[in-house]
């Protein structure tokens, strides 16, 4: 049974930041993996844990990038991943593994956003196989180091509400438009959170989805100024416009929250936003707040945790059990 998708009123909210998070939190000794851990959401999220004692694996898909952004920060480990290339995926996990190291946290936070259609892998569409399948395979090929205690942090988005799981199409053959693409592969995440902790529970993996907020950060590289204006995020000046915007610092919170906070011990399954865990948006119409239903329903959860065993040819899970979460 999955816990409930409710508030829990942690005491923290949408201005609370990385830092106040981990206010008072020893981390030494664990280890934490934070993918594209060296851009946006995902450098606040690797500074924060680095303060707070972690050991922190930075994977990314450009090494050198990574350790230009990171070469003021000590005790932060950089490895090249890239999510959109299996065999990459496969390397990184097989090095880590092969380590003998445990990864105490592990914090799925890269990804891609709005793109031109992009086909990579076996023609699959680009934000579905960087912000799910690479994760998915990512996880489950780490599985051996995870199993004994390890939260998994997703980060999905509001985005979800755009789009749920396009079953008779998830590729987009038919027709691409970048934001239902992007919505699906955000509902994807927040699905992959609701299967892999239905799994892992036993073992003591537990796993959340989180949306961080409206964060400008590189995520937003493949939209012209024109259009951000047209959503209210810029004026016509390219200045800032929408006051509901977080910095970086506050949109990297939340996963942090989720990785870290002893409120949450015991609960997993749970799409989590502003530092708690989100209520249910059951509305005739997406209010961008809270989790739409689509989005933890366990039945679809477990369908796309086979549509990835299949598409990947990785299931580390497998006989785990065929029922939904």
């Amino acid at each position: 049974m999955s816990d409930t998708q409710a508030p829990i009123g942690s005491g923290f909210g949408a201005r609370t930041t990385a830092d106040d998070v981990l206010a008072g939190r020893d981390l030494a000794g664990q280890v934490a993996i934070v993918t594209g851990g060296h851009s946006g959401l995902g450098l606040a999220t690797t500074r924060a844990l680095v303060r707070a004692g972690a050991d922190v694996v930075v994977a990314a898909r450009r090494r050198a990038a990574a350790q230009e952004a990171l070469q003021d920060t000590a005790g932060v480990e950089i490895e090249e991943l890239d999510l959109a290339n299996l065999a990459s995926v496969q390397a990184f996990a097989g090095r880590f593994v092969a380590s003998g190291r445990r990864a105490d946290i592990v914090i799925a936070n890269a990804g891609i956003m709005a793109c031109p259609e992009t086909r990579v892998g076996p023609a699959w569409e680009a934000q579905f196989a960087t912000n799910h399948l690479g994760h998915y395979a990512l996880v489950n090929l780490l599985w051996p180091a995870l199993v004994g205690g390890a939260r998994v942090v997703v980060v999905s988005s509001a985005g979800h509400h755009h789009c749920g799981m396009r079953w008779d199409d998830v590729q987009f053959t038919r027709g691409y438009d970048k934001w239902q693409a992007y919505g699906q592969s955000k509902t994807a995440n927040a699905l992959f959170a609701v299967q892999l902790d239905a799994f892992g529970r036993d073992v003591g993996v537990r796993a959340f989805a989180t949306h961080p907020g409206k964060i400008f950060t590189p995520l937003q590289r493949h939209l012209a100024k024109d259009e951000m204006v047209a959503a209210g995020w810029l004026d016509a000046d390219g200045h800032p416009a929408d006051p509901t915007f977080k910095t970086v610092e506050q949109g990297a919170a939340t996963q942090l929250w989720a990785a870290t906070a002893r409120q949450l011990d015991g609960k997993g399954g749970l799409y989590c936003e502003d530092c708690d865990i989100a209520p249910l948006d059951v509305g005739d119409a997406p209010s961008f707040i809270g989790v739409r239903p689509h989005a933890v329903d366990r039945a679809q959860a477990h369908r796309l945790w086979r549509l990835s065993a299949e598409l990947t040819g990785i299931d580390a899970l497998k006989g785990a059990g065929d029922a939904p979460a």
